[in-house]
C-alpha cells in the first residue's frame, strides 16, 4: 500500500472528525449563548454575547477550513478543485469578517467601559 492510497483512505474520515468538531463547537456556543442571553434578560445591547458566539464561529471554521484543506490532498478532477476552492474562499471570507466584528466588538466593550 503506498502512501497515497493510505492518505486516500484516511483523510475522509479525518475530515470528518475535524468537521463533527466544528459543528459541536457551534452547537454548544450557541446553546451557552442563548442561555447567557436569556438570563440577560433579552438584553441586545450586551457586547460580551456577541464577542463570545462570534469567537466560537471564528473557532469552528478554523476547523472546517482545516478540514477543507486535506481534502485538497485527494483531489483528482479540475471540478473538484475548482468547486473545494470555492468552499475555502467563502470559509476564508466569513473567518476574516467574524474576526473583523469580534475586534469591533471588543472595540465598542472598551469605549462602553471608558465612558463609565
Amino acid at each position: 500500500m503506498t502512501i497515497e492510497m493510505f492518505l486516500e483512505k484516511i483523510i475522509p474520515y479525518i475530515t470528518g472528525i475535524l468537521e463533527t468538531i466544528g459543528v459541536f463547537i457551534i452547537v454548544f456556543a450557541s446553546m451557552k449563548t442563548f442561555i447567557r442571553f436569556i438570563k440577560s434578560r433579552f438584553n441586545f445591547n450586551n457586547e460580551s454575547l456577541k464577542i463570545e458566539l462570534a469567537k466560537a464561529l471564528a473557532l469552528s471554521l478554523e476547523f472546517k477550513l482545516a478540514a477543507e484543506i486535506l481534502k485538497t490532498v485527494i483531489i483528482r478532477t479540475l471540478d473538484e478543485f475548482i468547486i473545494l476552492s470555492a468552499v475555502v474562499i467563502l470559509r476564508v471570507i466569513l473567518t476574516f469578517v467574524i474576526h473583523w466584528e469580534i475586534k469591533t466588538g471588543i472595540e465598542e466593550e472598551k469605549d462602553k467601559e471608558r465612558t463609565y
